[in-house]
């Protein structure tokens, strides 16, 4: 039998913070092994507990969920927990920070259960799939502020059909819509984006988005 998936919660609301360890805990799949009230301690107990999934929330005290993100899943981190941030709508601003700081996806405060625990799931998988609608949004909102960076030399060079998988991910394309965009199969869409991360040294789909704008490859 596989063995649950071990996840922190983390939210300065206790009300909140019950609410989704009492909605996880209760899925066969899912196991809480810990929840605290502000960033350091979640840093403190990842580091104890080895959480496969931190449900982390931004706005925090002594630490904020940005701050904390980059600590446990940042550049540099030896070894990386993955994070899943919430926050509410009204906050977004910070989303993009979020993702930059290490995060491996993100779920509004006000998304369904079913939606929360899928996405737990999904960022446990370390496929790290922002729903695309999400993408679109954090996109939609956010790309004019993401400069472009000089590519460097040794950068690794993309066939014509790779950039096309990574400009359509950007976008907030599913597996399926880039599929059917490029006349391909789902399995063949899966393999690119494969190769996209493993090439590119990228975690995910979220680095990804991130990394198409960061170079300007994506306008």
């Amino acid at each position: 039998m596989t063995a649950p998936i071990r996840v922190l919660v983390c939210d300065d609301q206790a009300l909140i913070r019950t609410g989704f360890a009492t909605i996880i805990d209760a899925q066969p799949d899912l196991t809480i092994v810990g929840e605290c009230g502000d960033g350091r301690a979640a840093v403190d107990l990842a580091a104890r507990l080895r959480p496969d999934v931190v449900v982390m929330d931004v706005r925090m005290p002594v630490l904020d969920g940005i701050a904390a993100t980059r600590l446990l899943a940042g550049a540099g981190v030896a070894d990386p927990v993955k994070v899943l941030v919430v926050t509410t709508f009204n906050l977004d601003e910070y989303v993009y920070e979020a993702l930059r700081a290490g995060a491996s996806g993100f779920l509004l405060k006000d998304a369904p259960p079913a939606q929360l625990l899928q996405g737990i799931r999904t960022v446990a998988s370390g496929s790290a799939l922002l729903a695309p609608e999400v993408t679109r949004q954090l996109v939609g909102r956010y790309a004019a502020r993401i400069r472009p960076a000089d590519r460097k030399p040794d950068d690794p060079v993309l066939t014509p059909r790779e950039m096309d998988v990574l400009r359509l991910i950007a976008e907030g394309l599913s597996n399926s819509e880039i599929a059917a965009a490029l006349v391909i199969s789902q399995e063949t869409v899966k393999t690119y984006v494969s190769r996209l991360l493993t090439k590119l040294s990228l975690r995910d789909r979220v680095q990804a988005v991130v990394y198409a704008y960061r170079t300007g490859l994506v306008t």
